[in-house]
């Protein structure tokens, strides 16, 4: 937690829907970060230490979709909270990394604030 706010990184490459999570974050009250694929989100990882939450998209450009990036994170940093999102793959939970929540896209940004505040409250 970054001045006793949640750290949320955002992972998505589409700049739009980007712009759109990073407003949610914002407007939860948390502190947002934003990255554009997997690479750039495992380098603003290993550069801070505050991140609380992963909020990526499954789809991406580059060396590793959301499903993957989802498992490395949870290997390498086991206590940061991940929630999933995706306009195409129907994901069952069992293929996400335990405690991961997955939304299909088109979501609500009611039900994704409610789930990140639940799922930093377990804390």
């Amino acid at each position: 937690m970054l001045n006793g706010k949640a750290v949320i990184l955002v992972v998505e490459d589409s700049v739009l829907i980007r712009m759109g999570a990073v407003d949610l974050v914002r407007s939860a009250g948390y502190e947002a970060l934003e990255a554009s694929n997997a690479d750039e989100a495992i380098g603003i990882l290993e550069s801070r230490t505050d991140i609380d939450l992963v909020f990526t998209d499954v789809e991406m450009p580059g060396t590793m979709d959301g499903i993957k990036l989802s498992h490395y994170i949870r290997s390498r940093w086991p206590p940061v909270k991940l929630i999933v999102a995706s306009g195409r793959a129907i994901l069952k939970e069992s293929h996400l990394p335990e405690g991961s929540q997955f939304f299909p896209k088109p979501y609500t940004d009611h039900a994704i604030a409610d789930a990140m505040a639940k799922m930093l409250s377990s804390d």
